[in-house]
């Protein structure tokens, strides 16, 4: 019974062994990470695939500890193994946690390209002023540290001003700046209000993208305006690029044919969601955008400027011209950073999720980092042409 066993197994080997090695890389790709490292060494031809660059069985089981936030345990040493392709550690240094890459894993030795590729993908431009004279390996560190730190606790001390940009009703925008001790965009923002003749109206809070450390809120007013001259287009342009539509992306999605339909309220689970959401690229639409990677959204804003379903993506509360309720956005519209925390994504319990008050008030929510206007050209290159002038400081510009 026992050599039977052993014949049927080494028959099993052989047949497998003999498929094309596309089909063998794809099967072992939907292996967990631990069962991944061991078949790849039970044979020189399945180690020979596990290696290879181009077949990468590796890059969907890291992507899913990666979107999971679950990390395997082998995830942690993973570098140290010659089998694994450098490749993959761009994704790993580009989406996992602060936490897990300062004082978990081991990281890998990457060319100082490759440090700037990871850089670029996991913070924002305008960070790069931290670079200095340091390697880009030292700048990627310093500046994950930095976000660490800040997220724990609140200390303000390697950022004593805190930018941010409001992009007015007359089409200007104006790069401002607040001291990083005191600073509070409701406070900010209920300042602007009262100057507006806006005190009456309520504050409304939109998360606008989400970034593996970070994310971008905007605070504005929404109101039904007996006049037009009291309407910011720009706000609504840049809540909702103009060409695109939350229910149209979900039935059409990008030029590439790969996606499916989704509803709003079902997302599919990490382990069967296509590559492309795996590895975003810059694809243009019929409506001429191009899917953010640079930086690299979270996975629950991984189409954006594009709708991604999920529940997630909140920005289409309306259609066409008009938010929820037949209301216009009116006065300016404050941009800011919010530093992601432990307790960041956690939601009131008797409120809606990620919406309104619940992104700005309650634990993890009271850390904020620099907005520029280099950050906004970046997540949001269309309104270059949309803002007639910018102005840093506080006035008119003239």
């Amino acid at each position: 019974m026992e050599k039977k066993s052993r014949t049927l197994a080494f028959t099993m080997t052989t047949t497998f062994e003999s498929l094309p090695v596309e089909l063998i890389a794809e099967i072992l790709s939907e292996l967990d990470l631990a069962s991944l490292i061991e078949v790849s060494y039970l044979s020189r031809r399945l180690r020979f695939i596990a290696s290879d660059s181009s077949l990468n069985p590796w890059r969907r089981p890291i992507i899913r500890n990666l979107y999971n936030l679950d990390y395997e345990n082998c995830l942690k040493h993973l570098s140290v193994r010659t089998i694994v392709p450098r490749q993959n550690w761009i994704e790993v240094l580009s989406l996992a946690t602060p936490s897990f890459l300062l004082f978990d894993a081991t990281l890998p030795n990457l060319r100082a390209v490759e440090w700037e590729e990871c850089f670029r993908r996991r913070f924002l431009p305008g960070w790069t002023k931290w670079k200095k004279d340091s390697s880009w390996r030292e700048a990627f560190l310093k500046v994950l540290h930095r976000v660490w730190h800040r997220s724990h606790t609140s200390c303000t001390t390697d950022e004593s001003w805190t930018k941010y940009v409001v992009l007015n009703r007359n089409g200007s925008a104006n790069e401002l700046e607040g001291s990083s001790r005191s600073f509070n965009p409701l406070v900010i923002f209920n300042e602007m209000k009262l100057q507006s003749n806006l005190a009456h109206l309520e504050t409304r809070v939109r998360l606008v993208v989400e970034f593996p450390d970070v994310r971008i809120i905007a605070l504005g007013v929404l109101n039904r305006p007996k006049t037009q001259f009291t309407v910011n287009a720009n706000a609504r342009a840049f809540l909702h690029p103009p060409g695109i539509e939350a229910v149209d992306n979900i039935l059409t999605g990008s030029s590439d044919g790969n996606d499916s339909v989704e509803s709003d309220n079902n997302t599919q689970p990490p382990n069967t969601l296509p590559d492309r959401l795996y590895f975003p690229v810059n694809q243009t639409s019929q409506a001429g955008y191009d899917r953010l990677t640079y930086p690299l959204p979270s996975h629950s804003y991984r189409d954006y400027p594009f709708y991604t379903p999920g529940g997630s993506d909140k920005r289409w509360m309306g259609s066409g011209a008009l938010e929820e309720e037949g209301m216009q956005w009116v006065g300016g519209l404050m941009l800011t950073t919010q530093i992601i925390g432990s307790h960041t994504r956690e939601t009131i319990a008797d409120g809606p999720p990620l919406q309104e008050m619940d992104i700005v008030t309650g634990a993890g929510r009271n850390q904020y980092a620099s907005f520029s206007w280099q950050d906004l050209l970046v997540i949001a290159p269309w309104m270059q042409e949309r803002v007639s002038k910018i102005i840093y400081g506080p006035g008119l510009g003239n």
